[in-house]
């Protein structure tokens, strides 16, 4: 019987609405049933380990957050960007580093698929998928906001074209997999991700250059190696 009573009790619990901010008491009375309670009116209640608890909504509501979601977050106007301010700064980043602006829309769309919250499982971060080091030495200081991101990502990928005379399947490979990977062979290499990635991207960019401007298929990078 008390054990019914107590799983009976549980159940209660679990289903109730407890606030974020609530403590729960708990105490056994003289025939050995466990109470619990948020008031410590009776003298014998003892704050329950692991109190104050919250809700089951708000533990649904953390357990729902994706793995794009992993940074701070941030108020959501700061983290709306319309569909013309994207392009706006993709072409001012295109005019400043002389990169077509249809290359850097593939490499967006293969990166993050437009989305200015994007994070990989690696911690590469935003529309171009820079990893915080990276970010750091382009003196990207959010590297969520589009602007930035779009300028930092574009900035550092005119390195790799200068690095390998322009030629865009090498620097592509080595935005994926890191200059040092790519620069001793002068050839893309043996990374099936990588290889993957030179030919998603310049898939996009064929596609942006011949006026398809909307792209269906979804693909975010697991990881991303841009040192």
């Amino acid at each position: 019987m008390e054990k019914i009573l107590f799983v009976s009790l549980a159940l209660i619990l679990a289903v109730l609405p407890v606030s974020a901010g609530a403590a729960l008491y708990t105490f056994v009375d003289q025939q050995g049933v466990t109470h619990y309670t948020n008031v410590a009116a009776d003298g014998r209640a003892r704050l329950k380990a692991g109190a104050p608890v919250q809700s089951i909504q708000q533990r649904h509501k953390k357990a729902s957050h994706s793995r794009f979601n992993n940074h701070p977050v941030i108020a959501g106007d700061q983290r709306k960007t319309s569909t013309n301010s994207l392009h706006g700064h993709i072409n001012r980043a295109a005019a400043i580093y002389k990169v077509d602006a249809s290359l850097i829309r593939a490499i967006i769309k293969a990166e993050s698929n437009f989305n200015p919250r994007a994070i990989s499982s690696q911690g590469a971060q935003g529309l171009m998928q820079l990893m915080p080091g990276t970010a750091k030495d382009l003196d990207v200081a959010d590297p969520f906001d589009a602007r930035q991101n779009i300028d930092g990502g574009t900035r550092y990928f005119r390195r790799m074209l200068d690095s390998y005379h322009g030629n865009i399947e090498l620097s592509l490979a080595a935005y994926n997999a890191g200059p040092g990977r790519v620069k001793p062979f002068g050839k893309i290499p043996r990374i099936p991700e990588t290889r993957a990635y030179v030919t998603k991207v310049m898939r996009y960019y064929d596609a942006y250059k011949n006026g398809f401007s909307r792209l269906t298929s979804i693909n975010i990078r697991r990881l991303v190696t841009v040192r």
